[in-house]
């Protein structure tokens, strides 16, 4: 019997350490930043997430929000007067001179592909006057046009502040945001560019090593890297196999090295995973009795195996793995079919009061005399009998 039990055992322990491994094998990739989200650039579902909707420290990631503020705030091609702040800003710069003319797509330009943080602040003294009035400004844009909802930015380049803070489920939005505008997509994913500066006369080369080639991965498209000692090594990619568009965003880890390998893992495990699928604009889905349609031409991300559609009773639509999981959900507008017609028939006429009193009366009048002749009739039999 012990030995019954031990064999029991020894095979339980075995299969649950298989179905471990096989878990294990073919789950979600395992990273060493701290928070990351991976998302459809197009249709902006979550595909991966780890922390997403922490608080958490952008360092020079914030450049991408300041970049497409200023983008969709004013015209890239007016002459910015640089302002004489610039001169204590700290960490990276463009070297500006205070009072310099550079056109704003400029200053953008320096400050997505080397990180400027002269510039950053050079854009935001020209949008908004002051950092105060900035930081108000582009909060609101950030809200109001993207749709954040855990994001606070203070300053245009991500230097320190503990009032300074996003997640990275709120950065892949704004990158997603941002991937839709051309010079916005056009500056990104610059790897380098020549500068010529009253003070600085260079080739400027991005400092996203996937993005320049140093650690190749094919499809990189852009990507913009950040640090600052309390938000350690931030990193923000965007990729493209021709059947899918991937964006990551990876806060908060120790080094270079392994922000790139999370990265590339996010990558690897999305492109291997998912694919982008189109619902053309009337396209029809029911649930029972209920039908549905799709009010505009709408992109989905699926799974590439095992992946399903389901619609509930109120319009809808979720993309689902094989576990149940939702990817994305969509809304449909109601179909309302034509109603039957009904043909109509002419109304039977309503009988006034005065003919049915006539009807009654009638039928009294013949009651009575059908009465009157009875009795006239047994009258004559009467006399008959009585002359006998």
């Amino acid at each position: 019997m012990r030995k019954f039990l031990a064999l029991f055992m020894l095979l339980l322990i075995s299969a649950y350490s298989f179905n471990g491994l096989v878990k294990a094998e073919s789950g979600d990739p395992v990273l060493t930043s701290e928070a990351a989200v991976l998302m459809d650039t197009q249709s902006g579902a979550i595909l991966f997430g780890k922390n997403e909707e922490t608080m958490m420290y952008p360092a020079s990631l914030t450049k991408i929000a300041t970049a497409i503020y200023a983008i969709e705030t004013a015209d890239l091609d007016e002459l910015v007067v640089v302002s004489e702040e610039i001169e204590n800003i700290d960490g990276t710069r463009v070297y500006l001179n205070p009072g310099e003319q550079v056109s704003l797509r400029k200053l953008i330009q320096g400050m997505l592909i080397n990180s400027g943080n002269d510039a950053a602040l050079a854009i935001a003294i020209h949008l908004d006057g002051s950092l105060e009035s900035y930081s108000k400004n582009i909060n609101e844009f950030l809200e109001s046009d993207i749709g954040v909802e855990d994001t606070h930015f203070v300053n245009p380049h991500g230097l320190f502040d503990e009032n300074h803070y996003t997640t990275a489920k709120d950065l892949g939005l704004i990158l997603n945001y941002a991937m839709n505008n051309p010079d916005f997509r056009e500056i990104f994913g610059t790897k380098q560019l020549e500068w010529d500066g009253e003070s600085w006369d260079t080739t400027i080369l991005s400092h996203h090593r996937m993005l320049k080639g140093e650690i190749p991965y094919e499809g990189v498209t852009g990507g913009k890297t950040g640090f600052v000692d309390q938000s350690k090594q931030t990193l923000a990619t965007t990729a493209d196999n021709g059947q899918l568009k991937l964006t990551a965003i990876l806060l908060k880890s120790e080094y270079k090295r392994k922000i790139y390998e999370d990265t590339i893992k996010l990558f690897d495990y999305g492109f291997t995973a998912f694919k982008t699928s189109q619902i053309s604009k009337g396209e029809t889905f029911t649930n029972g009795n209920l039908k549905f349609k799709a009010s505009k031409d709408l992109l989905l991300t699926e799974p590439i195996e095992k992946g399903k559609r389901v619609v509930d009773k109120d319009g809808i639509l979720r993309i689902e793995n094989e576990d149940g999981e939702i990817i994305q959900s969509i809304e449909l507008k109601p179909l309302i079919g034509k109603k039957p017609e009904v043909k109509k028939t002419a109304p039977e006429p309503k009988q006034s009061g005065l003919l049915s009193v006539n009807t009654i009366l009638g039928a009294v009048v013949i009651v009575a005399a059908a009465g009157l002749w009875m009795v006239n009739r047994k009258q004559k039999k009467s006399r008959r009998y009585r002359s006998r």
